[in-house]
C-alpha cells in the first residue's frame, strides 16, 4: 500500500470518528417535550395504539413528543386550551389532549 493511500486511509478514519462525536454532541443537546406538536408532526411516541413520528392525531397532544433544544420545552409558546388554561410542554408525559377513545 502507497504512503498516499495510507494517509488517506488514516485521514478517513479521523474524519468519521470526528463526525460520530459531532453526532453525539448534537443528540445530547435535544431534549423530549411532551405536549408541543401539532397533530401529524410528532418525532414519536403518541399513545396507546400508534406506531411512532407522525401519529398523534390531536394538536399538542400530552403524549406525544417531539425533539427540541435543551432548556427550551417549557418555553414554547403555545396557545391557551379551550377553557383559558395555560398550556406548556412538559418533559413528562401530559394527561391533556389527548384523542377521544
Amino acid at each position: 500500500m502507497s504512503n498516499k493511500v495510507k494517509t488517506i486511509a488514516v485521514a478517513s478514519a479521523v474524519a468519521a470518528a470526528f463526525s460520530a462525536h459531532a453526532t453525539t454532541a448534537v443528540a445530547a443537546e435535544k431534549e423530549k417535550c411532551y405536549g408541543v406538536s401539532v397533530a401529524g408532526e410528532n418525532d414519536c411516541a403518541a399513545g396507546a395504539g400508534t406506531t411512532c413520528a407522525g401519529t398523534s392525531t390531536v394538536d399538542y397532544q400530552g403524549n406525544a413528543w417531539t425533539l427540541v433544544d435543551a432548556g427550551t420545552c417549557t418555553e414554547i409558546d403555545l396557545p391557551a386550551m379551550a377553557d383559558g388554561t395555560e398550556r406548556m410542554g412538559s418533559l413528562e408525559e401530559l394527561e391533556r389532549d389527548l384523542p377521544k377513545s
